[in-house]
C-alpha cells in the first residue's frame, strides 16, 4: 500500500500525535509512507493530479522520536508522484488552525482530495462528506437527543436571552474553530464580562451557545468510532476521559486537559449508535466523539487525536486495527473496481 498523510504541515507535527503513530505502523506493516502538506499538490494541464510527497524511510524504527526525526530531516527525500499511484490519502489536518494566517490552506485537504478521489484514490475521511463538516453547524445535523440545547447567532440579545433561560449556564464558542480557543462560560445574561466576551468571540464570526452540562466538570470521553463503529480490541474500547485542568472549563488536550481511563457504559454506546447513521451517509471513516453523559458535545471528523494515550493505559495499539481497515477497502476497491464510490468505501 501508498498512503500519504496529509497534514497542517511537516514541521508541526510532534512526536506524540496520532498520525506519527498511524505512519509508524504503516511503515511496520511495509507499506511505503508519505506525508502531504497543503502547498505540495500540483494539477498540470493535462489534468493529472501530483503530489510533492515527504518520503518516510522504509526502516525498523524503535520508537516513535526515532520515527519522527526520520522525516523531519531537512535533506528529507521530496518525490513527486500522481495521486493514481496512491493507494489511500488520509486527511489528518485541523482546518482550523490554518484559518487565521493561512486561509488558503484551510481547505485544500478537501478540495484535492475530490479530485485525488475522482481519479481513483482512496480518500479518508471522504472530502465530500467533509466539505459539510467545515464548521460546528454540522453537528445540528445529528439527532436532537444527542445535542445539548443549542442557539446559533450573532445577535447579542438572542444570546441574553437564551442564557437567561438556562439557570446552570450557558457555554459560548465561536462557530468555527477548535483545540479550545475562545471557549467561555456565562451564568446570567447579566455578567459583566458578557459584552466583552461577546465582542472578542463575535470577531470571528457566528457564536453557538449551548446549554451547559455539569457533569462536564469533570471532563468528557473521547471515543473512537471507525467504519460506524466503537473502535474496540478485545473488550477494551479506544476511549479516554479528558479531564480539564483545575480552574478551567476546557478538557481539550492542547488545553492542558489531561487523559485518564475511561469507563464506557450501555448509555455512551447508545449515544454512537445513534450518530452512526449519519456517519456512514457521510463517509466518515475515523471520528472522535466528545461525549459528557447522554450528549455529545464536539464531533471531531478531521483529525481526532489521543491514541498513543490510549495505547499507553491499554498497551493496546488501535493504529494497526485503522491500518488493517485501510488494506481491507484496497482489496475491496480492486475487487469491485470503480463500482463503489468513495464515500461508499470509505466506512465499509
Amino acid at each position: 500500500m501508498r498512503i500519504a498523510f496529509f497534514v497542517n504541515s511537516i514541521e508541526s507535527e510532534e512526536v506524540g500525535f496520532t498520525t506519527t503513530a498511524l505512519a509508524m505502523v504503516a511503515v511496520a506493516r511495509g507499506h511505503d509512507v508519505y506525508y502531504v502538506a497543503p502547498g505540495d499538490f500540483v494539477l498540470r494541464p493535462d489534468d493529472s493530479l501530483m503530489v510533492r510527497a515527504t518520503v518516510v524511510p522504509a526502516a525498523k524504527y524503535k520508537d516513535p522520536q526515532a520515527f519522527h526525526d526520520a522525516f523531519q530531516r531537512e535533506d528529507a527525500h521530496i518525490q513527486t508522484i500522481d495521486v493514481r499511484e496512491l493507494d489511500v490519502i488520509f486527511l489528518r489536518n485541523d482546518p482550523s488552525l490554518d484559518s487565521e494566517d493561512r486561509p488558503w490552506a484551510a481547505h485544500i485537504g478537501v478540495m484535492f482530495g475530490r479530485l485525488a478521489s475522482e481519479r481513483g484514490t482512496i480518500v479518508v475521511n471522504d472530502p465530500l462528506g467533509l466539505t459539510l463538516a467545515q464548521n460546528k453547524l454540522y453537528f445540528q445535523d445529528f439527532p436532537e437527543a444527542v445535542r445539548p440545547t443549542t442557539l446559533i447567532s450573532k445577535s447579542i440579545e438572542e444570546i441574553r436571552a437564551f442564557i437567561a433561560d438556562h439557570r446552570k449556564g450557558v457555554i459560548i464558542k465561536p462557530l468555527q474553530g477548535s483545540g479550545g480557543k475562545n471557549v467561555f462560560k456565562i451564568a446570567t445574561p447579566n455578567d459583566a464580562n458578557l459584552n466583552q466576551i461577546f465582542e472578542a468571540v463575535s470577531g470571528e464570526g457566528y457564536l453557538i451557545a449551548q446549554a451547559y452540562l455539569p457533569e462536564a466538570k469533570a471532563g468528557d470521553t473521547r471515543l473512537f468510532l471507525m467504519n460506524g463503529r466503537p473502535l474496540s480490541r478485545d473488550g477494551v474500547y479506544a476511549a479516554f476521559r479528558r479531564v480539564p485542568a483545575k480552574g478551567d472549563l476546557r478538557s481539550n488536550m492542547h488545553a492542558a486537559g489531561t487523559a485518564e481511563a475511561a469507563k464506557i457504559t450501555d448509555g455512551i454506546l447508545a449515544v454512537a449508535e445513534m450518530v452512526r447513521p449519519k456517519l456512514i451517509e457521510d463517509g466518515m471513516f475515523l471520528v472522535g466523539l466528545d461525549i459528557v453523559g447522554d450528549k455529545i458535545l464536539e464531533i471531531n471528523v478531521f483529525t481526532p487525536g489521543g491514541l498513543p494515550d490510549i495505547a499507553g493505559m491499554h498497551k493496546i495499539d488501535f493504529s494497526e486495527e485503522i491500518i488493517a481497515a485501510l488494506e481491507d477497502k484496497i482489496s475491496i476497491r480492486k475487487t469491485y473496481a470503480g463500482a463503489i464510490s468513495n464515500r461508499a468505501l470509505a466506512t465499509l
